[in-house]
């Protein structure tokens, strides 16, 4: 009797097990999607560019107000990230920030890195001594030191100039901030820098500084992304000449320059 009562309790069971499987199964809940972004990386003292406001501590500039406007053209969020600029490919390729922008200058070098949108803007590697300066040239840098941001295209564009090796001192500094200071200070020579920002802090200060006639050679700015990432190349590239071909790139250049710079 007891072997016949566990036959059947083992049968009852098996039963609604099997009844169990039969019936069909919840849908998993699925998590929602996370938000799209962008991630742009940047340097956060390099105005007028990117940079932040004295009064507010936000992130303001010139790119910035293009990547916001290239943001909702595309329906993504924008986040700017502060990276060391001197470290952006590595910020790139370990894709911690999804795209730079922020006055990076397009050169063949970078191109073995990073792919670039179409150039937005032109720029040149100029050279600001004290207004006091004797130096009136770029062979009057022979045996004196000479200031550049580290990580930027000033760097390049000083070394591969013939005036380079006569120079007592390229030294190379975080930010063009600080290397500014040492001009006027007098540790500094003269600083090579882009000339928008050069322009931007020469400005704030008239009469304190003085811009040689002669350069270190024009550049292009254009946005950078990884060279696998074709889409986001895309979006941007589109993004940008829609911003050109309807007037919003040059309503943003006029706010931050005071006339229309975009190419």
């Amino acid at each position: 009797m007891k072997k016949t009562l566990s036959m059947l309790s083992a049968a009852l069971v098996a039963g609604v097990l099997l009844s169990a499987c039969d019936k069909p199964s919840a849908p998993a809940a699925s998590a929602p999607a996370a938000a799209e972004k962008i991630v742009i990386g940047l340097d956060d003292n390099f105005p007028p560019m990117g940079f932040r406001d004295s009064k507010s501590n936000e992130l303001v500039g010139f790119d910035i107000d293009l990547a916001r406007e290239a943001g909702k053209r595309l329906g993504v969020a924008v986040e700017f990230k502060p990276i060391d600029w001197n470290a952006k490919e590595a910020e790139l390729g370990g894709k911690r920030v999804d795209a730079l922008w922020n006055g990076l200058t397009i050169t063949e070098k970078r191109k073995e890195q990073i792919a670039f949108t179409s150039p937005y803007l032109e720029n040149r590697q100029i050279i600001i001594v004290t207004a006091k300066s004797p130096l009136k040239t770029k062979a009057d840098l022979a045996g004196k030191i000479v200031g550049v941001q580290e990580g930027s295209s000033a760097v390049e564009a000083v070394e591969k100039d013939a005036v380079a090796k006569n120079l007592k001192e390229l030294r190379k500094f975080g930010d063009n901030v600080a290397a500014l200071m040492d001009v006027s200070t007098g540790r500094l020579d003269a600083l090579v820098v882009d000339e928008v920002v050069g322009r931007y802090y020469t400005a704030k200060k008239p009469g304190e500084y003085v811009v040689l006639d002669e350069n270190f050679g024009t550049e292009e700015y254009g946005v950078g992304v990884r060279k696998d990432d074709t889409a986001l190349l895309g979006k941007l590239e589109k993004a940008l000449a829609d911003m050109k071909k309807d007037g919003t790139a040059e309503k943003i250049s006029t706010q931050w320059f005071g006339k229309n710079i975009v190419k």
